[in-house]
């Protein structure tokens, strides 16, 4: 077992110049034929390992070497799958672009992963993902994904760490695959798809998000709303739009946010739904574009029998149907297809507006009032009228709350994170 710490800090200055790269980083790598596309599919895969202080008197090493150690533990014996799971990718497409393919993946990685790997001394995994990562021909049709280091999730985060979180990430994956793959991460997944929507939380969010040099985000489609309170409409789950964050003093910021749609996120990446609805889709209007719809789905990429088992068969089996059979339809990154967007006409300003869902009706009781204590007077309103009303945010496991209950570990966080801050 190696033992060393997590690298997340001290690179920032060569971090902001790799981050903030302006132009085209993915559309010049393209080779997608535009002109006849009518749809297109976007699939992600989450990965994830915590964590835990159960090493050689304490030390913290990966879960994923503790499940190695213990199979006996519940589902430990899956300890190798997972591992094969997490660089599994680096086998399978160059398989398919042998083929003839022109398969994509985006990637989300936690933090805590990419330094289990290390830190558990497996090289395989690590070459794997470096590959994934740096290669040439790669960059065409692997999208790494920012996301938190910790996999933390955001409503139960003290706001001044969120920016450390997204930081934190960035510096390991600068330091194991360098500035010039950093600088092509410009999409982040949130940890749970759990998008915050208390007006201060999520505007600090995504000024960090900015700050960081990030350009979209994947947002999950019952965690937002349009600006009148309703759901979005059809044509806005498959296409791009503005996600707004207002403060408690009215500030304003944006982000682009692609939209992943409802349904059980592991059996539809897993069978590559994503791939057969797109083939119902054709284009749809923005403004006096006419833009390729796109479906967009993320999972986890190891957990169950369906990513564990099936998912390489129906990734290989929905690649070699598109090369074949369905050339209007095509597997597309988030990024590439954002960036076509842009070289189209179209500004992200062009996009439809969308906020956190329940904002409409906490503004509604809020009105012209200002400042903190105005928001959390209006929310105890709505909340006294029902109380189902949340300002927790809304993720792909809504029958958990990440808040309620936590108070014993979450008001610990927010001292020790006070106290940081003050040094």
């Amino acid at each position: 077992m190696q033992r060393f710490d997590p690298p997340i800090c001290g690179y920032e200055a060569a971090i902001h110049q790799a981050t903030h790269q302006q132009g085209n980083l993915w559309l010049e790598h393209s080779n997608i034929n535009w002109s006849q596309l009518q749809s297109g599919f976007s699939c992600a895969l989450h990965m994830h390992q915590p964590t835990v202080p159960a090493g050689p008197d304490g030390a913290f090493i990966s879960h994923l070497q503790y499940m190695a150690e213990h199979p006996g533990e519940g589902d430990n014996h899956n300890a190798e799958p997972f591992a094969q799971c997490y660089r599994r990718l680096a086998d399978l497409l160059p398989q398919l672009i042998a083929e003839g393919c022109n398969p994509r993946m985006m990637l989300d990685y936690s933090g805590n992963l990419l330094w289990g790997v290390g830190q558990m001394g497996r090289s395989d995994i690590s070459a794997a993902l470096n590959f994934l990562a740096t290669d040439a021909l790669m960059q065409r049709h692997i999208e790494w994904l920012g996301t938190f280091w910790s996999h933390a999730v955001a409503p139960s985060t003290p706001i001044p760490d969120l920016h450390l979180q997204i930081s934190a990430w960035q510096h390991q994956f600068f330091d194991l695959f360098g500035a010039d793959a950093l600088a092509r991460v410009k999409g982040f997944s949130l940890p749970e798809m759990h998008l915050p929507n208390h007006p201060d939380t999520l505007y600090a969010l995504i000024e960090a998000l900015l700050e960081s040099g990030y350009r979209w985000l994947l947002v999950q489609e019952h965690s937002v709303e349009q600006p009148d309170g309703t759901a979005l409409t059809g044509g806005q789950k498959y296409g791009p739009n503005r996600l707004v964050a207002r403060n408690s003093q009215g500030e304003e910021l944006s982000i682009t946010a692609l939209i992943k749609t409802q349904g059980s996120d592991t059996k539809l990446v897993g069978q590559m739904q994503p791939y057969y609805e797109a083939l119902s889709l054709g284009r749809q209007s923005f403004g006096q574009q006419q833009l390729p719809s796109l479906v967009a789905q993320i999972a986890d990429g190891e957990n169950g029998g369906v990513m564990m088992n099936e998912f390489p068969a129906a990734f290989e089996q929905a690649n070699r149907r598109q090369r074949d059979d369905s050339p209007n339809t095509a597997a597309i990154n988030g990024s590439e297809y954002l960036e076509w967007v842009e070289a189209s006409g179209l500004e992200p300003a062009d996009y439809p507006a969308i906020q956190a869902v329940g904002q409409a009706r906490l503004f509604e009781q809020l009105g012209d009032a200002r400042g903190a204590d105005a928001v959390s007077a209006a929310i105890t309103a709505v909340k006294a009228g029902d109380s189902h009303f949340a300002m927790e945010g809304a993720s792909w496991t809504n029958s958990i709350s990440w808040v309620e209950g936590y108070s014993n570990v979450l008001e610990p966080m927010k001292q020790l994170s006070a106290q940081f801050h003050r040094r």
